[in-house]
C-alpha cells in the first residue's frame, strides 16, 4: 500500500516526499542536535483538481454542391432502339442478348461518312480493279442520337457497299433516274439516296462487336459495336446529296 501511495504522489507532485533525517552526532561532550520531523498536518504537495466544465459540441457548417440532374435518355424510340439505348444494352451483361441475338432497328442521324475520304485510286467504274498499292477503307457511315453527335459515341454502319467502285456506278444510275442499284458482291441494294450527313434514318441489321464480311479482314468495335446493314428508311433527307471525290452529282429528278 505504501509503495502505491508513493507512486501516486510522485505522479502528482513530480518527486517522492522527503523523510526526516536521523539525529546528527556531534563532537564528544556536545549535546546531539535533532532535526524536527515534519508536522503531520503538512502535505508533500497540494493536488489541484480542475472541475469539469461541459462545452457545447463543435459545429461546422458544411456546404455541399448541388446534385446535378442526369438526363434520362430513352432506350427505344417506338419499336426502334436509340443509339444510346442499343450501345448501352450492347455493353450490359444483363441485356446484351436482347440486341445481338437477332436483327434490330436503330434510329438516329447520320453524323459522319467516309465517302469523301476515299482515295482517288478507288474511285472508278465497276469491273476495274484497284491498283495494287491502293488500300481504301470499307465504305461506312455513323449514326448518333443528335445531328451533332460525336462520331466516337456513335454506331458505325457497314455492309451497305462492298467498295467505292459500286458506289461510283450507283451514283451514275441514281442520277440517270434509276431507283435501285445492287451490289452483286455482297448481294445488297445500295441505299438510295446514298448516306449523307444530316439525314435522319432507321437502319436495320445485325448488331455485333465485329464485321467480318470484308475479304481484307475483320473490323471490330467492342465499345459501341458495329451494325451490319440490312435496309434503311429515311425519316428526314440530308441537306446535300452524298458523292465521291471528283464525282459531281446531277440535280435530283
Amino acid at each position: 500500500m505504501r509503495s502505491a501511495w508513493l507512486a501516486l504522489v510522485v505522479l502528482a507532485c513530480g518527486s517522492a516526499p522527503k523523510t526526516a533525517k536521523p539525529p546528527e552526532r556531534q563532537a564528544s561532550g556536545s549535546p546531539a542536535r535533532t532535526q524536527a520531523a515534519p508536522s503531520s498536518s503538512a502535505t508533500p504537495c497540494a493536488l489541484d483538481f480542475v472541475p469539469y466544465e461541459p462545452r457545447p459540441a463543435l459545429s461546422i457548417e458544411v456546404r455541399l454542391p448541388g446534385v446535378s440532374k442526369l438526363e434520362k435518355k430513352p432506350i427505344k424510340i417506338g419499336d426502334a432502339y436509340s443509339v444510346w439505348g442499343a450501345s448501352y444494352f450492347f455493353r450490359s451483361r444483363v441485356h446484351k442478348d436482347e440486341v445481338v441475338q437477332k436483327p434490330i432497328v436503330i434510329e438516329g442521324y447520320i453524323v459522319k461518312t467516309n465517302l469523301l475520304d476515299a482515295p482517288r485510286c478507288a474511285v472508278h467504274r465497276g469491273g476495274k480493279a484497284d491498283p495494287e498499292n491502293c488500300r481504301p477503307a470499307l465504305p461506312a457511315f455513323w449514326i448518333g442520337d443528335t445531328p451533332g453527335a460525336d462520331p466516337n459515341a456513335s454506331i458505325r454502319v457497314m455492309g451497305w457497299a462492298s467498295n467505292y467502285a459500286n458506289i461510283f456506278d450507283a451514283i451514275r444510275d441514281f442520277d440517270a433516274g434509276k431507283t435501285e442499284y445492287m451490289d452483286v458482291f455482297w448481294g445488297v441494294s445500295i441505299p438510295n439516296p446514298l448516306p449523307a450527313v444530316g439525314a435522319k434514318v432507321r437502319v436495320s441489321g445485325a448488331y455485333r462487336a465485329t464485321f467480318a464480311m470484308a475479304s481484307s479482314g475483320a473490323e471490330a468495335d467492342p465499345h459501341m459495336g458495329l451494325l451490319t446493314y440490312r435496309e434503311m428508311l429515311y425519316l428526314e433527307p440530308a441537306p446535300v446529296l452524298a458523292t465521291l471525290p471528283g464525282v459531281s452529282r446531277a440535280a435530283p429528278r
